[in-house]
């Protein structure tokens, strides 16, 4: 349920908050409606007030007839009910009545069951003391169309017997739901959608005359206001009325509340509503009796001070919440709800309105914390006009004089925040620019002034705009340019096309690199991993890096999300081994992932970091998937060197190196399995076999391969151009070569050197066999390599191929000193 600027409830129609509801009716009050009510929503709409819903707030009289009474008979039972006979037209039906003024042949609304009256209850038909009764006669207050009366409405007896009571009547009364954004605060109120109504017919708005009677003594003289949080309330309006009698609401007021849903509670609370509703100011109405001293203090709640307010709950406060207090103890929560100790009730005599102006942030935070949502709060967390304050307060005195009090001369009006309204400068180029239409300067003067803004023309195409101070959303020059749009019409701003050029611009380098690589490494079987940039602080020694390492060079995160997430990543590597763990937890024992993105090298407190952007990737399980035809082989080192060479040669990068890491150089990696990426003499990054150390840190129990590589450093050497190279025409010729080469001489080097001696013969060495053992001597290997040999010119002999070949095995023996078998 939600509570209005009293604390009194509204119907659930207005639970919804956000929506403004709008009966035509009322709004006739302040603006000749020209428009069919389909055309003007529809105008609405495209002046940015969409209009949700459409709805009769007569449509409830749909099941209530005219009926003529054609019996009127004594109730065998009791001597204050009687028992009719009513026409419908169609039928007739028995009715029990106990109005007085019932009598034959008279023209009486009749409504059938399933009639919602005014009290909230639903008609049924049933058995009254013994007769049945399938309808009831109406009067006029219980179908809400007039005050209380104890007879029945007496229907003109040229009416329609049978015809709906709304349509024979004429009664239509349309009720507009408005969605409105959250910068328009000024529309949830009648004037302000009267106002807008004005400029799209071009006509003018009627506003209220507020005329106060003569009053008495004078408000200093009876209460003071006294503001001790000036940046939470920038002005605080009172005005005191005495000798009031709480009771009923006239008619008229009580018709325009429930006309947009809100249910009457009394005279007093009714003002309260209807003020705001008609004007957007909410106010607050306290007994003034019931305010120790007498007199009102704005200021902000202690930690921990309790309140109950009128929805009999206590409220827990805290120092960033404002109240409304009075010499002792506090009265309301600003801008939200009213307190018990101050509310209006039937022994009311004097009362203080309370109309204010409220910091919208600090409202919107007190309701947010307190889960207390009310239409005054709606209305001030959006902001409310200042200027507002002390006219709203007057119509409410207005209004309470008229129903019996006395108002006390004079109005209270603290404005400690008192704001200038800023001039802004329009351009008339600009403005063509940005919304694609001609308007002229007299167009859009006219246009703005509809809507209440001073438009001065300074010549040279600008306008010097002042926003009236109802719209506290209008801050620049754009802001007035979406008010020309709407204002003109939306739909009257034409459709063009933008002016594309037919070239095309391409990505920028990086993105294209990394967009090859994820394409390639899917390619290769792969799946991407994205991971968070925040890792465990622990990381590092999980990783076994030494004290030295510059990957310890972490970044502290001031508010981690949780404790894993403390520091930001200076490597990969700890991302991509927490994902395989947890595929591995969850029985996925074959895994190829790969992950591209910075790492960040804190570069001391005062510096910002170095970003670096890598790529890195995991292999683990078989090498191929498990299935029927093979056997299901575990992957080793060579098939992750594989995939980077793969990778580095669709790259278009040549001239790599593989060379081993030394085994005081290994961290995470295991001594004996992993190799340094080379470009001459710059290092790409590494590959190989995470060391068990690392392994058990993550609880992997299985081998897993890796490799690093820079983005950054692969970006600067990877080339974009292709060559073409035709088939060859000539065919090739292989031959095999074994030497025998220390143990520790690593076989690149060896296969560099081959080609070099080749004189560009050589069209690829390939390595099938290594052996040592049993007769190879101690600390040496074979090695067998097969090279092919080609020209592009001629088919080559093979004395020309034998030559070649004896002469690299002669550059072995001479460079490595290779042994040549036999």
């Amino acid at each position: 349920m939600v509570f209005s600027a009293d604390g009194h409830d509204f119907p659930a129609a207005f639970e919804s908050g956000p929506k403004m509801k709008v009966s035509l009716s009322w709004l006739s009050d302040y603006v000749a409606i020209e428009k069919d009510v389909v055309d003007l929503a529809d105008a609405l709409t495209m002046a940015g007030l969409e209009v949700g819903a459409i709805c009769d707030r007569y449509d409830y009289l749909r099941t209530v007839f005219v009926g003529r009474v054609v019996t009127v008979k004594p109730h065998p039972n009791t001597e204050k009910l009687k028992v009719c006979e009513v026409d419908i037209g169609d039928r007739i039906i028995p009715v029990v009545c106990g109005a007085p003024n019932v009598d034959r042949n008279m023209l009486a609304p009749l409504a059938l069951p399933g009639t919602l009256l005014t009290d909230g209850s639903s008609l049924k038909s049933g058995i009254i003391r013994g007769q049945q009764s399938e309808g009831m006669l109406c009067s006029e207050s219980e179908l809400g169309l007039g005050p209380e009366d104890a007879g029945l409405m007496n229907l003109d007896p040229s009416l329609c017997i049978g015809k709906p009571l709304a349509e024979a009547l004429g009664l239509a009364d349309a009720v507009l739901e408005l969605e409105l954004t959250p910068n328009r605060p000024d529309c949830l109120s009648m004037i302000g959608v009267a106002r807008e109504v004005a400029a799209i017919q071009k006509n003018r708005i009627k506003y209220p005359d507020i005329v106060l009677p003569k009053s008495i003594y004078h408000i200093t003289d009876k209460t003071s206001v006294s503001i001790e949080a000036p940046a939470h309330c920038p002005r605080y309006a009172a005005r005191l009325l005495i000798d009031l009698t709480v009771g009923p609401s006239p008619f008229w007021m009580k018709d325009r509340l429930l006309s947009i849903g809100i249910r009457p509670i009394n005279n007093i609370v009714d003002i309260t509503n209807f003020v705001m509703m008609e004007t957007g100011q909410p106010l607050h109405a306290f007994d003034f009796d019931r305010l120790a001293e007498n007199r009102i203090v704005v200021r902000t709640a202690q930690d921990g001070e309790v309140f109950t307010t009128l929805d009999q709950k206590e409220r827990v406060l805290s120092r960033d919440m404002l109240l409304i207090c009075d010499g002792k103890k506090p009265v309301a929560i600003a801008g939200i709800m009213g307190g018990l100790n101050s509310e209006i009730g039937s022994e009311t005599r004097r009362v203080l309105i309370e109309s204010a102006c409220f910091d919208p942030v600090s409202i919107r935070k007190t309701s947010k914390k307190l889960g207390l949502a009310t239409e005054a709060s709606h209305r001030f967390e959006r902001g409310v006009d200042p200027e507002t304050t002390v006219a709203a307060a007057d119509r409410a005195a207005q209004l309470m004089a008229a129903v019996g009090g006395r108002l006390i001369d004079g109005v209270i009006d603290e404005h400690p925040g008192r704001r200038s309204r800023t001039l802004i400068r329009l351009g008339l180029g600009e403005t063509r620019r940005v919304l694609g239409v001609g308007l002229d300067q007299n167009t859009m003067s006219a246009l703005l002034r509809s809507i209440e803004f001073e438009v001065k023309a300074d010549g040279d195409g600008i306008l010097s705009v002042l926003p009236p101070s109802f719209r506290l959303d209008i801050r620049r020059p754009e802001d007035l340019m979406e008010e020309v749009a709407r204002l003109s019409g939306y739909d009257n701003i034409p459709t063009t096309f933008p002016l594309i050029r037919a070239d095309t611009r391409r990505f920028s380098r990086s993105i294209d690199l990394r967009k090859c690589i994820r394409a390639f490494m899917t390619g290769f079987g792969f799946t991407e991993t994205i991971n968070y940039s925040f890792i465990h602080e622990l990381s590092c020694d999980r990783l076994g890096l030494s004290k030295t390492d510059f990957r310890r060079n972490t970044i502290r995160v001031l508010n981690p999300l949780t404790e894993e997430q403390s520091v930001m990543r200076t490597s990969l590597i700890p991302g991509l081994l927490g994902t395989l763990q947890r595929n591995i937890t969850q029985q996925i024992k074959h895994i190829k992932i790969f992950e591209v993105g910075k790492v960040f090298i804190g570069k001391g407190d005062d510096n910002l970091p170095e970003e670096i952007e890598m790529l890195a990737g995991l292999w683990t399980g078989t090498r191929q998937a498990p299935c029927w035809c093979s056997h299901g082989e575990d992957c080793d080192f060579y098939d992750i060197k594989g995939v980077v060479e793969e990778l580095l040669e669709r790259l278009k990068i040549g001239d790599l190196r593989f060379t081993r890491l030394s085994d005081e150089d290994c961290t995470y990696t295991r001594p004996g399995r992993t190799a340094r990426i080379l470009f001459g003499e710059e290092i790409l990054g590494l590959v190989g076999e995470v060391a068990f150390d690392v392994r058990s840190h993550f609880t992997i129990k299985q081998p897993v391969f890796l490799f690093e590589l820079n983005l950054e450093l692969l970006s600067g050497i990877s080339s974009e151009i292709r060559f073409y190279r035709p088939i060859p025409r000539y065919p090739s010729a292989s031959r095999d070569l074994t030497v025998i080469v220390d143990k520790d001489l690593e076989t690149g080097a060896i296969i560099a050197h081959a080609r070099d001696f080749g004189e560009h013969l050589v069209e690829d060495i390939h390595l099938f066999d290594v052996f040592e053992g049993d007769p190879i001597p101690p600390g040496k290997k074979s090695i067998s390599l097969r090279i092919t040999y080609r020209s592009s010119s001629e088919t080559l002999l093979d004395e020309t191929v034998n030559a070649l070949q004896k002469k690299i095995a002669m550059k072995f023996v001479e460079t490595f000193g290779a042994l040549l078998p036999g």
